[in-house]
């Protein structure tokens, strides 16, 4: 892997390219990878009470395994954060860091409410289980907040030819930055493409913003350049 380039500008150290933060990011980009593949198609808000039980007592080893890969990912994801935060600059860098983190934490509870859900899967009642996957389908709506305040100050910054950051990364950030402004009425849907939990949230929703997520990282890891090569 080509070492990373240091360079001067106005007397400041800059450390352009970081290998670490491309490893991170593969290893996240695996895991995920592992954890969408190993839960499949997820009930939704639509499905009856009956429905839920049946998909966790057939996806109980899938949903275990996508619980492990998301907490293996995490320290990842961290990496990824702390180095992405470290090209921004005040006070761009903070709006970022309080998305991202949020995004983090919040994909952790998740993973809370699944893997219990999944832990007695043979003996979940049906108004149980709606009720509970009812308070983890809202993860997806509500993380939009997280999500539009993790990629406006990049996107700002990149459409403004600001901080060294990429054009096609704004326009990718504008993109998803929208799409995740819309997807807030989730809130309120309960049925079909808008239902908390939905195609909405997961598959437009998600791989909207993993994909933004994922292009920010590689391009920082390959041509970024970061303040305090100590980081």
């Amino acid at each position: 892997m080509q070492e990373p380039e240091t360079i001067t500008v106005q007397g400041t150290e800059l450390r352009r390219g970081s290998p670490m933060l491309i490893v991170a990011t593969v290893c996240y980009a695996i895991l995920t990878g592992l954890a969408l593949a190993a839960l499949g198609t997820l009930p939704a808000a639509a499905e009856t009470g009956e429905q839920v039980v049946t998909w966790f007592r057939q996806h109980r080893d899938g949903v275990r395994w996508a619980v492990w890969s998301t907490t293996v990912a995490m320290p990842m994801l961290a990496l990824m954060i702390a180095r992405l935060r470290g090209m921004l600059p005040a006070p761009y860098r903070d709006v970022f860091y309080i998305g991202a983190v949020t995004f983090l934490a919040t994909g952790a509870v998740w993973t809370w409410t699944w893997g219990g859900l999944a832990l007695h899967a043979d003996r979940l009642e049906p108004a149980t289980a709606r009720t509970v996957l009812d308070v983890a389908l809202f993860w997806g709506p509500v993380l939009t907040g997280a999500t539009t305040t993790m990629i406006a100050p990049v996107t700002w910054l990149a459409l403004r030819g600001q901080a060294g950051l990429p054009w096609w990364l704004g326009i990718l950030g504008a993109a998803a930055f929208t799409e995740q402004a819309i997807e807030t009425i989730t809130i309120f849907g309960s049925l079909g493409f808008t239902q908390p939990g939905g195609p909405m949230n997961m598959e437009l929703g998600g791989g909207l913003t993993l994909v933004w997520l994922l292009a920010f990282a590689f391009w920082a890891g390959l041509r970024g350049s970061m303040q305090n090569a100590a980081l």
